[in-house]
């Protein structure tokens, strides 16, 4: 039986802190992030200051994906022009992974980023991000390899874009 499509819609701030334990929760599985990320990724409220926080619901109502949609400010790190957008912080429920969610997700980032007149959405990601990096390609993202950088090091990450 295929799942009905998860309806992606703004976080608030009652949704915090189920964003945090399933970013984590995420991250962590697949030991995607040193331990000394993590708080990082359960600040959630600090994301909201500095993005727009999105959830996909499943027919119950229960937030199983999000993401920080950063459409202007520092938050997007390899965000270079004020044309550009960005997203951070992509995460998926483990037991709900292969459901469309993570797509459902990217696109509602570029409708809004389209909307808000931007002309390409930019993303980084672990080089460890083998199921981000497919979802990335099945969307039209390609590599943008001159931008990927070094966070702290041990952290490589590949930048990816897509023009809207």
């Amino acid at each position: 039986m295929v799942s009905p499509a998860p309806v992606v819609g703004p976080a608030g701030p009652g949704d915090f802190a189920r964003i945090a334990e399933l970013t984590v929760a995420a991250y962590a599985a697949d030991d995607l992030a040193p331990a000394e990320y993590l708080p990082q990724l359960a600040d959630v409220a600090g994301r909201a200051e500095r993005a727009e926080l999105l959830v996909a619901r499943d027919q119950d109502g229960s937030i199983v994906g999000s993401v920080a949609l950063v459409l202007s400010g520092d938050f997007g790190e390899v965000v270079e022009s004020a044309d550009e957008a960005g997203f951070r912080m992509l995460a998926v429920d483990t037991a709900a992974r292969g459901q469309g969610i993570g797509a459902a997700l990217v696109r509602a980032c570029l409708d809004r980023a389209r909307a808000a007149g931007k002309r390409r959405m930019v993303l980084s990601t672990g080089d460890r991000m083998a199921a981000a990096h497919r979802l990335y390609g099945q969307l039209g993202f390609t590599r943008l390899p001159e931008r990927d950088w070094t966070p702290v090091p041990g952290v490589d990450l590949r930048v990816y874009s897509l023009d809207l």
